[in-house]
């Protein structure tokens, strides 16, 4: 049965080698980098009358150490805009933090994690943000951040071969017919507005949502993005096994990898349609020198399994993971455009700062 839902598919949990707890440090740099945009959104922006409880959400918050990160940014720089609560006859401010991911995440890794001087209760919220998961008007503060361009499900139309989005033959969409594109745009659409309905049900007036999503330069098409283009290479490795038999043909016409990078341009207009946030400000993240020196083709690899695997597993099985990451990495180290410094084409890595509208 072709994997069409990435609703059991989430990031490799426990600790081994290709574990997301231990191959993590590229998304990490993206939330050290927020880490002053958070502190300013804070003070300059958020604008909510609470007693002494203030609540935190992290959707997406895999199996750690980068959500603890987040977390500990955030109520920093709440304790820095309000001392003390903002009603006195309520003591002191306390936090609550909801660490939300599918049921099948590793929970157990993520609560062993768990910092011993955290200045919070922490709570696990099991399931799909792209629902509703918490009571009206109840959180201060939703963050999110290298998830939204995960998928829920593959677009039907890629496995319709009466459709011009029939996608046979590829994986993804770096190098497919327009037709293709949309399909994967259309989702993505589909599934960040039932995100935005949720959070503005459960994001008090005036609450902040920060959200950090890859995105997709301006003017730059799929094929000239290196990490977009890099799909094809995982394609051309499974129809590589394909020909030698140790997988279906069919099995890997069936598949295609169910994420998108939108482009800025994009967000924006989702944002705008659903009405019910202010963009307050949204820019590429500044990319470190150190970040870009640090990457290479071996960090990539094993980022790329840890956040990967999952998906592969569930359509193709646990067999074929080895050998294909092997031939995928034999291709990638011939790819040098994926780990240049100095590329325009590279995904951005967009932080958007969104504030409940009062309406």
């Amino acid at each position: 049965m072709a994997c069409t839902s990435t609703q059991s598919c989430p990031m490799n949990g426990g600790n081994g080698k290709y574990s997301y707890t231990r191959n993590s440090s590229i998304q990490r740099w993206g939330v050290e980098a927020s880490k002053a945009l958070i502190g300013e959104a804070v003070w300059e922006k958020l604008d909510i009358n609470f007693s002494n409880l203030f609540n935190i959400a992290d959707l997406g918050c895999s199996v750690g150490p980068n959500t603890f990160i987040v977390v500990e940014n955030i109520i920093e720089s709440v304790k820095l805009k309000y001392p003390s609560s903002p009603d006195p006859s309520s003591g002191s401010t306390e936090f609550q933090v909801f660490f939300n991911d599918l049921p099948s995440n590793d929970f157990n890794t993520l609560l062993q994690g768990l910092p011993r001087d955290r200045e919070y209760a922490a709570l696990i919220v099991p399931g799909s943000f792209l629902g509703r998961l918490f009571p009206q008007s109840s959180l201060h503060f939703i963050h999110s951040s290298y998830t939204l361009h995960w998928l829920s499900k593959v677009p039907k139309e890629l496995l319709d071969k009466n459709s011009p989005a029939w996608n046979k033959g590829r994986i993804f969409y770096a190098s497919a017919p327009n037709e293709v594109v949309q399909a994967y745009s259309a989702q993505f659409a589909e599934d960040m507005i039932f995100f935005l309905n949720a959070r503005a049900q459960e994001l008090v007036h005036g609450g902040l949502m920060v959200i950090i999503i890859p995105s997709l330069p301006a003017d730059t098409s799929p094929s000239e993005c290196p990490l977009i283009a890099v799909m094809d290479l995982l394609g051309d490795s499974l129809i590589g096994m394909a020909r030698m038999g140790l997988i279906a043909e069919a099995k890997v016409d069936s598949f295609n990898f169910p994420k998108y990078y939108p482009t800025q341009h994009e967000l924006e207009t989702l944002i705008g349609k659903n009405g019910c946030f202010s963009i307050e400000r949204i820019e590429p993240l500044v990319q470190s020198t150190a970040h870009a020196r640090d990457l290479n083709f071996q960090m990539f690899i094993s980022h790329t399994r840890a956040a990967w695997e999952g998906v592969i597993k569930m359509h193709f099985g646990s067999d074929i993971v080895n050998e294909l990451f092997d031939r995928f990495m034999k291709k990638v180290l011939n790819f040098s455009p994926l780990i240049s410094k100095h590329s325009s084409k590279q995904i951005n890595e967009v932080f958007v700062l969104l504030k409940r509208n009062s309406n």
